[in-house]
């Protein structure tokens, strides 16, 4: 039987990032959450991957309490077992941590797994790294950015684009993969089904003593990245009015413009001008 593994992530509402200016860390208890996008186009993958080959799906995300209600979505779309990594001395973890927790619990639940997917990234951070490093965490082969994928047998058979080319790479399993959003557009639930999911479903909870890990191993501790400092950039723009004939206008902006038009069509118009005369 396939045995496939999700890790999806919620993630604040894009209009909603509060961010706390004391820890460098978004308040996830102020916003309304969802799931991340891409990761919600690895759970269409790995339902896709279910329905014609069978199997089943465990869903993983690490979070606040709150954070149960995308494992409650992803169970309501048709994913099999949801488990929550919930734990104070889990807060605050950077993406290594991130991957190292996600990695013993991975191993724990389902240490007979054939694919773990992963969105690319994450709206509220965009690094891309948990994938990438929950990779090293397992000790599998992996693949990042992937849009397409085709399972044969044991073998794993992907697409994807890489500077402008389109690479196709097959990958034997066990391995991981992270998922774009170019295809697996996901499926929509219905109001009933999520209503269902939510009564229903059960949902595993797992700790730091589960996993069997100490405080020096988790969350802001245990990471090697240190936030200095978080603010809001501010855009400062200077207001310039020319006046004169069309003519006279675009005279002026070019004499006073012509390095920064020039970098943008990527053209050095002092030359070309020198040319043209």
């Amino acid at each position: 039987m396939l045995k496939l593994v999700v890790c999806i992530k919620q993630v604040p509402l894009v209009s909603e990032l509060p961010w706390d200016s004391r820890t460098g860390t978004l308040r996830r208890e102020l916003a309304e959450g969802m799931i991340n996008p891409a990761c919600k186009h690895a759970l269409e993958a790995a339902l896709q991957l279910k329905q014609k080959h069978g199997g089943e799906i465990a869903v993983f995300t690490m979070g606040p309490p709150m954070a149960e209600e995308v494992l409650h979505e992803a169970q309501a779309m048709g994913t099999d077992r949801g488990i929550l990594l919930t734990d104070r001395l889990m807060a605050g973890a950077d993406t290594s941590i991130t991957a190292f927790t996600l990695a013993k619990a991975i191993l724990k639940e389902c240490p007979d797994f054939d694919l773990v997917l992963c969105g690319c990234y994450t709206s509220d951070s965009e690094t891309a790294q948990v994938g990438p490093q929950l990779v090293e965490e397992l000790d599998v082969p992996g693949a990042a950015n992937v849009h397409h994928i085709e399972l044969i047998g044991k073998t794993l058979r992907m697409k994807r684009i890489s500077d402008n080319f389109i690479e196709t790479l097959e990958m034997e399993l066990p391995g991981l993969v992270t998922i774009t959003t170019q295809e697996f557009q996901p499926r929509y639930v219905p109001l009933k089904g999520l209503q269902d999911a939510f009564e229903g479903s059960d949902i595993t909870r797992i700790g730091a003593d589960d996993l069997g890990l100490d405080m020096g191993k988790l969350g802001t501790t245990a990471s090697p990245t240190k936030i200095l400092n978080v603010y809001s950039p501010t855009a400062k723009k200077k207001n310039i009015v020319l006046k004169g004939s069309a003519k006279k206008v675009v005279e002026e902006l070019f004499d006073r413009f012509e390095d920064k038009i020039g970098g943008a069509i990527r053209k050095d118009l002092k030359v070309e001008k020198k040319y043209n005369e």
